[in-house]
């Protein structure tokens, strides 16, 4: 098998003719408004990140464990794993609410059903009723992290999509970080409400999104796909050219959408869920998706993001406040690390990051279970304050990829009539791989304690060989053009066949068959170039 596929040129540079040199995310007034709602749709991912470090932070908290019983084993797991159980709930329904009703909606629904469950949860009393909002918030949440990163990458200018598709994951931090400073801050109060303000401060995202998502442009390829294509232009130029409907990156963008949604349409392969693994390219992009998506979660950072108090008791910081303190300054650190990749996908690229990001994670979790492992067979308190520092700068290479990129390569790399049930598939893993997690890891750490490490150690090793072989790289092109890289020029050939007919017409601007034909031809899979397809081959 050969090393991943790379592009000698990318789509954006494509394109750059057509780009206004002065239109800039911080001088111009239309993209400054895009960017406000953007942010809004990334926030999504801080509910997420707030929910996920708050039972690490209250598992801390003396004053919560003592309200709940100080819940362990199965009933620590259940409490960990119930808002993904809830996420898995609503998974058959979050693609076809995505595509039927549209983006903003959505989201709307999700960021509803959030606001009841921390509603709940905050005014628990019982731990049935607490674990019954976390299966809630889960639910909730499921509808709007399949939509709001698919809006992002549908509405985004293409200078920005990939950094902004890439903070959507990294801002999980924000949410993480917030938690754990929270809760730090309320530890010092005595009553429950040390644990029930984090939990009302952990609504203010889908507050946010239940007053204003309506308002926020929808997805030119959700309404030119649904007919409505003047809308979908208008929302296009509104946007990326301050309302000029003829501009030549405008009329590029709407012909490219339009003609790579009509292709869909005609090809009997792209109905319903068989079509994820119809073709050899859709089937290289499920193989990849669900990876790295299984990665992410299963790189060792499990046992810090929810069992970290856990790990510390492995090298003998047991004092609360200060496993509390650690946990918030960790936060920050991998808030840097996601937001510095998300800057660097479209300079460096993905396949680059990924493998940086793999072997580093390799190189420090084996450094962290050798320092583990001197001090439960030696006591040796410079190995405990060693593997703290290791856990640091595995954290660090891990934020380069499994961070940012899962989620804005999961998308870019998924064509508009997949990107639904794609993502979906995506999200699905992640909590199956969660789950598992969130079950099998305290008992392991009980278990075995430093001893568990050494199979993350070998699993780590596999995700890198792994990562070498199938990372096709993607940078620099639009979301129609990456669809080259794993359909061949069969897409391509068929794309000029749909615009022959009509074709962008602006002196500047080139057509959009022409375009996508440079493109295919610079694909590569490993050093060879895509063998073309006749043009017969329509379906």
């Amino acid at each position: 098998m050969a090393a991943g596929a790379v592009a000698t040129t990318g789509g954006n540079a494509n394109i750059a003719h057509l780009l206004d040199p002065n239109r800039k995310w911080y001088n111009n007034r239309r993209l400054i408004y895009l960017h406000l709602w953007i942010l809004l749709l990334l926030i999504t991912s801080s509910t997420n990140g707030f929910d996920n470090s708050l039972m690490n932070s209250f598992q801390s908290l003396s004053q919560w464990e003592d309200y709940f019983g100080y819940p362990e084993g199965g009933k620590l797991g259940l409490l960990n794993a119930i808002q993904n159980i809830g996420s898995l709930a609503g998974y058959p329904f979050a693609p076809y609410l995505s595509d039927g009703i549209g983006r903003r909606p959505t989201i709307w629904i999700g960021a509803t059903i959030m606001l009841v469950g921390v509603a709940v949860q905050t005014a628990s009393h019982n731990l049935s009723m607490f674990i019954g909002a976390r299966f809630c918030i889960g639910f909730g949440l499921t509808f709007a992290a399949n939509s709001a990163p698919m809006l992002v990458t549908e509405i985004a200018y293409p200078t920005y999509r990939a950094p902004l598709t890439s903070l959507y994951n990294s801002l999980w931090y924000t949410g993480n970080i917030i938690a754990s400073w929270t809760t730090f801050g309320t530890s010092n109060i005595s009553s429950t409400w040390s644990w029930r303000i984090p939990s009302v401060l952990q609504g203010l995202p889908s507050a946010f999104q239940f007053f204003l998502v309506l308002l926020a442009p929808e997805s030119p390829r959700w309404l030119i796909y649904k007919g409505k294509e003047a809308q979908g232009l208008k929302t296009l130029a509104y946007y990326h050219a301050d309302g000029d409907e003829n501009d030549p990156l405008v009329l590029y963008e709407f012909q490219e959408i339009k003609a790579a949604i009509e292709l869909d349409r005609q090809s009997a392969n792209d109905i319903g869920w068989r079509s994820l693994l119809a073709t050899p390219g859709n089937r290289k992009r499920m193989i990849i998706i669900v990876a790295i998506a299984w990665f992410s979660q299963w790189s060792g950072n499990g046992l810090v993001s929810f069992y970290l108090n856990k790990v510390f008791d492995t090298i003998g910081i047991t004092d609360s406040a200060t496993q509390l303190l650690i946990t918030g300054i960790l936060a920050i650190w991998n808030l840097f690390w996601a937001v510095l990749s998300s800057f660097m996908v479209d300079r460096v690229g993905r396949r680059v990051i990924f493998l940086v990001s793999a072997s580093g994670s390799l190189l420090f979790f084996i450094l962290q279970t050798i320092c583990s492992a001197q001090f439960a067979l030696h006591g040796n308190p410079a190995a405990a304050h060693a593997v703290i520092a290791f856990i640091f700068l595995f954290y660090a290479a891990y934020d380069l990829a499994f961070t940012p990129l899962i989620v804005s390569y999961t998308v870019e790399i998924l064509p508009f009539s997949l990107r639904a049930k794609g993502f979906n598939v995506f999200n699905f893993t992640i909590s199956l791989a969660l789950i598992f997690n969130q079950y099998v890891n305290p008992i392991a750490l009980n278990k075995i304690a430093w001893k568990y490490y050494i199979f993350y150690d070998c699993w780590l090793a596999f995700q890198l060989v792994f990562l070498y072989f199938m990372i096709v790289e993607t940078k620099n092109r639009t979301l129609e053009e990456t669809a080259a890289l794993f359909d061949g020029e069969d897409l391509s050939a068929r794309v000029e066949v749909e615009h022959g007919a009509d074709e962008v017409r602006h002196d500047d601007a080139p057509s959009v068959d022409r375009k996508l034909s440079e493109a295919s031809e610079s694909a590569t899979s490993g050093s060879e170039k895509l063998a073309p397809v006749p043009e017969k081959a329509l379906v």
